[in-house]
C-alpha cells in the first residue's frame, strides 16, 4: 500500500472501475500477484463507495426529518405515478 492518495472520483467512476476489476479477476488471466493487487484495489474502492452511500443516506435523512427530528417518509413518485397524475388532471370533471 502507498501513502499517497489519489483525488476522489465520482461515484459512477468508482463503480465503473470496480466493474473493470471484477471482469479482470473473472477472466482468470491474471497472475496470483496481479489478482491479489486487483482484489485489494477492489476492496478499497468498495469501502469508498460504501462510505459515499452512507454519507448520501445521512444527508437524505437530515433533509427528510420533520421539526421534531422524526423521519418524514414521502413515497417516491416513479414515472408511472407521474403519468397517472397527469392523466387524472387532463380528464374533464363534471360541473357539480
Amino acid at each position: 500500500m502507498s501513502d499517497t492518495t489519489s483525488p476522489p472520483q465520482d461515484f459512477a467512476a468508482t463503480v465503473e472501475q470496480l466493474e473493470t476489476i471484477v471482469e479482470r479477476l473473472e477472466s482468470g488471466e491474471l497472475s496470483l500477484e496481479d489478482a491479489l493487487t486487483a482484489f485489494e484495489q477492489g476492496v478499497r474502492l468498495t469501502r469508498d463507495a460504501q462510505q459515499r452511500l452512507d454519507s448520501a443516506e445521512l444527508k437524505v435523512r437530515a433533509l427528510s426529518e420533520d421539526s421534531e427530528g422524526r423521519l418524514k417518509v414521502t413515497p417516491f413518485a416513479g414515472p408511472d405515478d407521474l403519468k397517472d397524475a397527469a392523466d387524472e388532471e387532463s380528464k374533464e370533471t363534471p360541473p357539480w
